[in-house]
């Protein structure tokens, strides 16, 4: 794996964190001369000194280990798959979580919104998707924008882009992913006309997804749990997105069709 130069690293995340090399040496104790002595090479920061640079820019767990490997020191943090062996306990914790959750969807993504585990109920969400968009690697995101996904579905289409949108690049600039940056104009580029009529009284303290499903007009408000206190990429890059009835209306119909 090619690994770009440890200063122009740093220089990188410096910038999109918005912060001067005054700021920063500021921040790690560390002279404004010695850190652009790291920064153009000139001098090799101990691991130590470099996790806490990293902790000061709030690099997250995979460019640590890129800025380690630069540094000519071994990576700290391992990525295994959720369904290795070592991860049987975790995935066990997710799988626990999603069900518990039932009779609502809840799903798991990847750092890139592609699912690696949904609970039962989820299926009220994708009953009307085009099976081209369910076939793996199924985004989430591409599921919901998409003029073949739950876009044609989506009372408040607008609404819910522009909140996706907004979440993504958040991550984006948290991340520095290549990969989401380039679903980002996939997703904006789909034809899709706006729809935010008819949605009926809708609470100001979070965005709902209002659905027009087979059985009926449900309204949702989502939350998102992350782990903790990981030490492992992948279980850093993990999120579980929960869907909860915004009114007792729609408690009412899952309550029904989870009977049926």
């Amino acid at each position: 794996m090619q690994v770009a130069p440890l200063g122009e690293q740093l220089r990188e995340w410096r910038t999109r964190r918005r912060m001067s090399q005054m700021d920063l040496a500021l921040d790690t104790e560390m002279s404004t001369r010695h850190l652009s002595f790291i920064e153009t090479g000139r001098s090799k920061p101990s691991a130590a000194m470099l996790q806490r640079i990293a902790d000061c820019l709030e690099v997250p767990h995979r460019a640590r280990n890129a800025l380690l490997l630069a540094a000519g020191y071994a990576p700290d943090f391992q990525e295994r798959p959720l369904d290795s062996p070592e991860m049987a306990s975790m995935r066990a914790i997710v799988e626990h979580v999603l069900k518990g959750h039932e009779p609502y969807p809840a799903l798991a993504v990847d750092r890139h919104w592609n699912m690696v585990a949904a609970n039962d109920a989820i299926a009220i969400l994708i009953e009307q998707v085009s099976p081209a968009l369910l076939a793996p690697p199924v985004n989430v995101l591409r599921i919901a924008l998409h003029p073949d996904g739950l876009a044609p579905q989506i009372v408040n289409y607008g609404m819910w882009r522009t909140h996706i949108l907004h979440r993504l690049d958040l991550q984006i600039e948290a991340s520095a992913d290549a990969q989401l940056t380039a679903l980002r104009e996939e997703i904006v580029g789909y034809a899709v006309e706006a729809n935010d009529n008819d949605i009926g009284t809708v609470s100001s303290i979070a965005v709902p997804l209002v659905l027009d499903t087979i059985a009926g007009r449900i309204s949702f408000v989502s939350t998102v749990t992350i782990f903790g206190t990981p030490v492992d990429i992948t279980l850093s890059e993990l999120a579980i997105e929960a869907f909860f009835p915004a009114d007792a209306e729609s408690a009412a119909l899952l309550q029904k069709l989870a009977k049926a």
